[in-house]
């Protein structure tokens, strides 16, 4: 099975038609199908089968149209990184958590990345349950999202930086500016969350969960700022980290819930092979996190440069 079949078989795909892909990869259509076949030999599988309607794909055509945009995927940027190995340039792979990348990624990646013109930050999102395994099977070179205490021989964590959790809402919603809030009316209202509030583990589902809130009155966004919007347009509760939307609550376009009860407190940390097996830029990264600079930089947030920054691609299919 070959990088050249399998970008055939993606085109096929993607397009739904091996006329348009011979046409986007400039072959012959007998070209594309020798691939096919090639690929329908070696697998033993049919792929798809043409309809009136169009190409039908079997399940196993449909599980190697992901495997083949991974693989496709994984070569390429194999390739990338050779070439800039080659031209002594250095790449650091992280991964992080869905609210450390929306919140405190962008100011740390661009003052990191400034300190040293020849490296890359390339930067994923993944669920912190799988920090350990992507580190071990090198997949990433540093991970960052909630701080667990759990160092072993292999891996070294790191704490760098607390935060706070805290529920707001519009500044002309009804539970604006009262004193206190009843826990019941508030399991109640809309709650708008990113996707940080999915799964199990993390401070956003565990203060979810303590609340009380029903799955009912959940709705999830595909990212914290698109829930905060919906929140100033009065359409219910979001979870901020409290320095992250500081502005938004002095200007009023956002208030605090108040109540301990309401709030929760976390810490990010960052993870990575222990002593020698971590990558030189992973070591590095881990030194500067904990610095004054590196702190106020996630603070407040800078933006990254088109230049410095190269972020992996992830697609989710919801169903």
């Amino acid at each position: 099975m070959t990088s050249t079949q399998l970008r055939a078989f993606a085109a096929v795909v993607r397009l739904g038609s091996v006329k348009r892909a011979a046409e986007e990869l400039g072959v012959s259509e007998s070209a594309i199908s020798l691939h096919i076949r090639a690929l329908r030999n070696e697998l033993g599988d049919q792929l798809f089968t043409r309809t009136g309607s169009g190409l039908a794909f079997t399940p196993g055509g449909l599980r190697l149209a992901s495997r083949a945009a991974e693989l496709l995927g994984l070569t390429d940027r194999t390739i990338r990184e050779v070439s800039q190995a080659g031209q002594g340039r250095r790449l650091l792979r992280l991964a992080t958590s869905t609210l450390f990348a929306e919140h405190a990624a962008p100011g740390l990646i661009e003052l990191f990345a400034s300190r040293a013109n020849d490296l890359t930050v390339e930067m994923s999102v993944h669920r912190a349950t799988t920090f350990d395994e992507l580190l071990r099977e090198r997949v990433v070179d540093a991970a960052i999202g909630p701080y667990v205490d759990r160092s072993d021989d292999a891996i070294r964590t790191l704490p760098f930086l607390k935060y706070r959790i805290v529920p707001v809402v519009a500044g002309d919603h009804p539970l604006a500016g009262r004193g206190s809030v009843d826990v019941a009316e508030l399991r109640q209202q809309a709650w708008l969350l990113g996707p940080s509030a999915t799964g199990r583990l993390g401070i956003v589902p565990g203060l979810v969960r303590r609340i009380g809130v029903p799955e009912s009155r959940q709705q999830i966004f595909q990212s914290q700022e698109a829930a905060i919007a919906q929140a100033k347009r009065g359409r219910g509760v979001a979870l901020v980290v409290e320095f992250a939307a500081a502005a938004d609550i002095e200007s009023k376009d956002l208030v605090r819930i108040p109540g301990d009860a309401f709030e929760a407190v976390g810490s990010w940390g960052i993870r990575t092979l222990a002593g020698s097996a971590a990558p030189a830029p992973a070591s590095e990264l881990a030194r500067f996190v904990v610095t004054p600079r590196a702190i106020q930089a996630m603070l407040r947030g800078s933006g990254v440069t088109v230049g410095r920054f190269r972020p992996a691609i992830h697609i989710t299919l919801w169903s």
